[in-house]
């Protein structure tokens, strides 16, 4: 009589991944083992002056980088988006002041709002309030204020240019697409109702809601810091004067430097006090036109509502969002000098 014998189960193989945490941790591995090593390479009074400039944006922006992305964990996992369709009123136009101010006590970053849009018009809202809020709640939320007036100490009104372009910015587009928006510009996968979090799977939807959007918002707070550091050291402070002097010229370089850049909202003004030789009117679209289109924002776009869509709403929000900072530059910092 043969025996057949059992073998026993394959384990799975399990693969180390290796992510941005490891990555960030070795780095800073290094430099602290090689610190003394690192201080006689770069002890360059260029290099100096970049490095202060490079931790000052980094630790003044963290604190409300952190606090950004718990509370836009948060609002993923505990703020179910049926709230917000119940307290739309069901006529667009209405639905889109609603939606803008709703931006003010539902923060999040530009990065998390292209989802919570995305649920928003699946379970029903008007495409117009959800494009609203998607503008609004990275731009005009508390956090994001409250950072501004950290960053600029000596010019309060920063504060309430920035919020009037920002929340002009989103209630015009929401306006606009209320009139000429068409619902087939919108991909159909985005058009699908998404289910809600389910109750046992909260915590962790928040905590890895908040992982992910702290990851990816600290690697672009860093490159801004980065950058704000390299201009700061190499480019010439003449240069940024010449832009202060030709307000129009300073104007479309920071709009366009604001979709370049891509950084998070919640770090961008600290970004933009570091140019300390640029006027405050450019100062002011940088900060208005980066939460409503950049270089990521879309890329979010075509990836969840479709190439259609961002084609169309990009360029427009470009111009909607520079005309808006300008409009309440003027009106609010009296030319931004």
């Amino acid at each position: 009589m043969e025996t057949i014998s059992k073998s026993a189960p394959e384990k799975p193989v399990r693969r180390f991944k290796i992510t941005s945490i490891e990555v960030l941790c070795a780095i800073l591995l290094i430099a602290i083992l090689g610190q003394s090593w690192l201080q006689q390479v770069f002890d360059v009074p260029a290099l100096r002056t970049g490095s202060t400039v490079f931790v000052a944006v980094c630790v003044q922006a963290l604190p409300f980088l952190v606090l950004g992305v718990l509370i836009s964990g948060a609002i993923a996992a505990f703020v179910p988006a049926r709230v917000l369709e119940k307290v739309l009123p069901r006529r667009a136009g209405a639905a889109v002041g609603v939606a803008g101010l709703a931006g003010v006590a539902l923060p999040g970053c530009e990065c998390a709002s292209v989802p919570v849009a995305r649920r928003l018009i699946g379970q029903g809202v008007a495409p117009a309030a959800a494009l609203t809020f998607l503008l609004a709640a990275p731009a005009v939320n508390p956090v994001v204020l409250v950072a501004t007036a950290v960053a600029f100490p000596g010019n309060p009104e920063m504060v309430f240019a920035r919020f009037a372009g920002s929340l002009a910015t989103a209630m015009v587009m929401g306006w606009l697409w209320a009139k000429w928006g068409k619902l087939d510009w919108i991909a159909e996968r985005a058009l699908r109702r998404m289910p809600d979090v389910r109750h046992g799977s909260r915590w962790k939807t928040f905590a890895e809601t908040a992982r992910a959007d702290l990851v990816e918002a600290g690697g672009f707070l860093v490159l801004g810091a980065m950058i704000a550091a390299a201009m700061n050291v190499l480019v010439p402070a003449k240069w940024f004067g010449v832009l202060g002097e030709q307000i129009v010229l300073g104007v479309l370089v920071m709009a366009v430097l604001a979709v370049v850049l891509a950084l998070c909202s919640e770090a961008d003004a600290f970004v933009a006090a570091s140019l300390t030789a640029m006027p405050l009117l450019p100062k002011l679209v940088f900060l208005v036109v980066g939460p409503a289109i950049d270089v990521k924002l879309f890329a979010l776009q075509t990836g969840t509502f479709g190439k259609a869509f961002a084609l169309r709403f990009a360029p427009v929000t470009f111009v909607v969002a520079l005309s808006c900072a300008v409009v309440s530059g003027v009106l609010i910092l009296g030319g931004g000098a």
